[in-house]
């Protein structure tokens, strides 16, 4: 399934290329990527871990 998160730079939600699960501080989850139009960085905050 694609994961679709909001590019900053396109200023639109697009797919995600090489989406890849990443912790961030304090034990939240978030998947980072790359935008398929622009190739920006994308970063999109998920639930907290269990």
């Amino acid at each position: 399934m694609a994961e679709i998160a909001y590019c900053v730079k396109c200023r639109e939600k697009r797919e995600m290329v090489d989406p890849k699960e990443v912790e961030m501080k304090g034990g939240r989850r978030a998947m980072q990527g790359t935008c398929t139009v622009c190739g920006t960085k994308m970063f999109k905050i998920l639930g907290k871990a269990k």
